[in-house]
């Protein structure tokens, strides 16, 4: 029983191994090229950011006109329609009078056409990191500089890795800044500067998602040329252990 377990482990770090070289030789320049591209379309082209604006669907309402006697406007709506309320930082806010406010539909093109690259990485980076460390050799003194290559390449793998989750909590973070932003044009929609700021908010994040991509391509570059670069020393680290590697 127990040497079916371990003939089972042993295919499957052999099957890793497999993977991840095929990943590195074959995925990682596929990547690169498409990232390239990509980064040069019209979809990431600088001169759209004037154009990746979209409408929060929020009408300026009519001023409100009364005199000493009348009682406002905004209180009677207010007071009309409590049962249709949205209880905003303890402000009631009546229902929008044009239904949803959209997410940018062009904001979200470019992140669902992002998001694949960015999960692919993350699983990529962490097989190579398993191919790593199972080619890691058992610990002896000396001849130790192709183990501290493997150690090198292997960090370089976790911090890819890192920084490439990263990428989907700063998504995150947009649509929930995003999300304020537009609570803050329907609770007070005569106000112009909440308006700009979500302009400006979605140009900024035009921008930063054009550097991810910049960063996702130069991700997979760097961790197939440091890879290929040193690929010998990876697999064989130690001239003695060539037998116990293969």
């Amino acid at each position: 029983m127990a040497q079916a377990v371990n003939d089972k482990v042993k295919d499957f770090k052999e099957k890793c191994k497999k993977e991840a070289e095929h990943i590195v030789l074959e995925v990682f320049p596929e990547k690169v090229k498409e990232l390239d591209d990509l980064l040069h379309s019209d979809m990431f082209s600088l001169k759209r950011i004037s154009s990746i604006h979209h409408d929060v669907n929020i009408p300026v309402p009519d001023p409100a006109l009364f005199n000493d006697t009348e009682e406002p406007t905004s209180k009677k709506r207010r007071i009309d329609s409590e049962k249709n309320h949205l209880d905003i930082s303890g402000s009631l806010i009546v229902g929008l009078p044009n239904g949803v406010s959209p997410s940018n539909p062009k904001i979200c093109e470019i992140i669902e056409k992002l998001k694949p690259s960015i999960m692919e990485l993350l699983e990529s980076s962490n097989q190579v990191k398993m191919w790593i460390t199972y080619l890691i050799p058992r610990i002896e003194d000396g001849n130790n500089f192709g183990v501290s290559i493997q150690e090198d390449t292997l960090a370089e793998a976790r911090q890819v890795e890192s920084e490439t989750a990263t990428f989907l909590d700063q998504m995150t973070r947009y649509f929930i800044h995003r999300g304020k932003l537009i609570s803050k044009v329907a609770k007070y929609p005569h106000v112009a500067d909440y308006r700009q700021s979500i302009r400006e908010l979605d140009e900024k994040e035009f921008i930063t998602l054009r550097l991810v991509c910049c960063e996702l391509r130069n991700q997979y570059a760097t961790l197939h040329d440091i890879i290929i670069k040193n690929i010998n020393k990876i697999r064989i680290p130690r001239s003695s252990n060539v037998e116990q590697l293969y």
